[in-house]
């Protein structure tokens, strides 16, 4: 079964992909953490490493945005520089960390079975997945600086 983090990252990949990113990884580890989703942009020679917070409602840190404070975004920069060095076909593109939010409505009922994404969608859309009620909230665009 998927988990609720999962099905955020997924509906979050897919938009990406729709608006021209190539997912390079998901759920990437490292010794200091992992970074959720790494994008990266042709068009623009941009790399995105994207923290999804994935929230139901009545959360306490306003949709997950108060989860990346200051010593999750130390953790996610430590990440990337990893990746980087580790990478190193993709350390002279510009990069930048992205922040998605998304909610999740009541009334779930999640699944086990094979559930594919819409091809088209948009940020404030609510799409089912895997039985959740799903819905990409913000998306912020260099929401911090390394």
């Amino acid at each position: 079964m998927v988990d609720l983090g999962q099905a955020g990252e997924s509906l979050v990949a897919a938009w990406l992909e729709q608006q021209g990113a190539k997912i390079l990884q998901q759920r990437w580890r490292s010794p200091w953490g992992e970074i959720d989703l790494i994008a990266h942009f042709p068009a623009t020679m941009m790399l995105a490493f994207v923290e999804v917070k994935t929230r139901s409602s009545g959360n306490w840190d306003q949709g997950g945005l108060l989860a990346v404070n200051g010593r999750k975004q130390e953790k996610l920069w430590q990440t990337a520089n990893h990746f980087l060095a580790s990478r190193p076909q993709w350390a002279d593109l510009n990069c930048r960390f992205d922040v998605a939010i998304v909610f999740c409505l009541g009334d779930n009922n999640p699944t086990s079975h094979k559930e594919e994404l819409p091809s088209s969608f948009k940020q404030g859309q609510t799409i089912i997945y895997h039985g959740y009620r799903l819905r990409l909230e913000q998306y912020l665009t260099n929401a911090f600086g390394g």
